[in-house]
């Protein structure tokens, strides 16, 4: 397994599945050429499977969820003591009203020593400041 574990953010992993999306390509491109692990937070398929049934419907998160499991991307939890870090990356940066998935995502990043994170929401990723690095490094 490689060291080196990146988290994927659903504005990422939207993009890699709906090729709909204009940065489907650049999502698929980098995705099938980096050697790295991809971590998928459980609280991203939520908000995923959200967009694609608001624009698909049934179908689209069908397929979905068939490509997904196909790729056994390993799925990390959201812990009682990662929920208590949401609360403060929340109080912290309130007037930036930062959503949940992000914060759940930037408290997984310190909890695993993890600083690169997949995504196109580069505006609340590039405010934060993490415990463990000096910022997070954003991919594609």
């Amino acid at each position: 397994m490689p060291s080196v574990q990146i988290l994927i953010d659903s504005s990422f992993l939207y993009a890699l599945f709906d090729q709909d999306d204009g940065k489907h390509q650049q999502a698929l491109n980098w995705a099938m050429h980096q050697p790295y692990q991809l971590l998928v937070p459980e609280v991203v398929l939520g908000e995923v499977m959200f967009l694609l049934d608001r624009n698909g419907g049934v179908p689209a998160t069908l397929q979905f969820l068939d490509r997904f499991t196909s790729l056994n991307y390993p799925l990390e939890s959201v812990t009682v003591d990662d929920l208590r870090r949401v609360r403060e990356i929340r109080a912290t940066y309130a007037s930036s009203r930062l959503d949940f998935v992000d914060c759940c995502i930037m408290a997984l990043s310190e909890r695993l020593g993890v600083t690169q994170v997949c995504t196109f929401d580069r505006r609340d990723f590039a405010i934060f400041r993490p415990r463990h690095c000096a910022f997070l490094e954003l991919l594609p």
